[in-house]
């Protein structure tokens, strides 16, 4: 009994944290995020975010700069799993060998290195 009962707990916190993640999709909509990070259950009814998105995937969280490259200002810190809406992409400082850049889009400036971001959708090059 307490072996089936300690598998139930591990398999259940296995379960809390994939879904916490976003790696876990439930039946529904409920576990997916718009492209401000908001969790889609609190905008039901709402039309999807026109325009690519993408989800932060570094370790620690990503700054947002004022240009594409890391030396210049910090504008925002986006914590890991943020989902954003990405307006284009451009060349830039190579981070970690990853020379691609995107502008952030639904009226955020700033740009974060593609290089820790999961792109969504396919994004554009920048006009």
């Amino acid at each position: 009994m307490y072996v089936s009962g300690m598998r139930r707990a591990v398999v259940a916190g296995a379960v809390a944290a994939l879904a916490g993640s976003g790696l876990l999709l439930g039946a529904g909509a409920a576990s997916a995020a718009t492209a401000d990070g908001t969790p889609a259950a609190q905008t039901a009814g709402a039309a999807p975010a026109a325009g690519p998105t993408g989800r932060i995937v570094a370790n620690g969280g990503l700054w947002v700069h004022q240009e594409a490259n890391t030396t210049s200002k910090r504008i925002t810190w986006l914590p890991n799993g943020t989902v954003t809406a990405l307006q284009c992409k451009k060349t830039g400082q190579d981070v970690d060998g990853n020379k691609l850049w995107y502008r952030l889009g639904a009226g955020k400036s700033g740009w974060v290195a593609a290089r820790y971001v999961q792109n969504l959708a396919p994004v554009p090059y920048c006009k």
